[in-house]
């Protein structure tokens, strides 16, 4: 619509010449408008580019087979529990789907965790990418436990995504349990002070509200909403621990 505005004023200051002109500066804003949206895509989050729901789960499955593959050993569980997911997320029908587009995929070429990483990094909000994480850790615990190699591989994947090591640590702290997993999710140390406490749990609870991935992928949607419960859970350890 700006093109048309631009035209019009371009014609009464300059006439059709500056018609010419205004329609190709408002062309230019108006495009620069619709990039900037992202397309409508609900990936998109302010990016220049955005990803199709298709293209997202599809990228969110390839990185589960590579943690899975991570310590060399493929357990049923951990394939059951990806296939639940998605069915129980998406229903039967677009699951399967998902997994046939999969099969081919793979059949065709290798999956490269970098260059899924650096295609997601440029079409998704940060917080996004937080709750790929989250998911890919509770991918890795589906048969009872993390191991070491998978713990390094979603490291790795951490690091193409662009994720700080803090964030890492935080999201890590809520499936690899230690004496001080509370405050690992709440990104502080144990000797900071009930204020300190107080503040890092209000940061936490709004950097990782459900609200701020702004998503209407379930999966994610699913993630983002069990981290929050893991943030208010740690807050009220530390209450008790402190008699706050």
């Amino acid at each position: 619509m700006i093109k048309w505005f631009a035209a019009i004023l371009g014609y009464y200051v300059f006439r059709f010449p500056g018609a010419i002109v205004g329609f190709l500066i408002g062309s230019y804003i108006d495009s620069l408008r619709n990039r900037g949206s992202g397309g409508g895509s609900v990936f998109g989050g302010g990016q220049s580019q955005s990803v199709s729901p298709a293209d997202f789960e599809l990228n969110l499955l390839s990185l589960c087979s590579v943690v899975i593959k991570a310590d060399g050993n493929v357990t049923q569980r951990e394939l059951d529990y990806v296939r639940q997911y998605f069915l129980s997320t998406y229903g039967k029908d677009k699951a399967n789907a998902i997994f046939r587009t999969f099969n081919e995929v793979i059949k065709k070429r290798e999956i490269s965790a970098a260059r899924i990483c650096a295609y997601l990094n440029q079409r998704t909000r940060y917080e996004v990418r937080l709750q790929l994480l989250h998911f890919l850790f509770g991918i890795a615990q589906s048969d009872g436990s993390i191991s070491p190699l998978e713990i390094e591989k979603i490291k790795e994947i951490a690091g193409y995504l662009n994720v700080g090591m803090i964030d890492f640590e935080s999201i890590k702290a809520m499936f690899v349990k230690s004496a001080d997993t509370a405050y690992k999710i709440l990104e502080i140390e144990r000797s900071v002070s009930d204020e300190e406490v107080k503040k890092a749990y209000r940061t936490m609870a709004k950097k990782y509200h459900p609200d701020r991935v702004n998503t209407e992928n379930e999966a994610i949607k699913k993630g983002a909403e069990e981290k929050f419960k893991e943030v208010q859970k740690a807050y009220e350890t530390i209450q008790m621990e402190r008699g706050l």
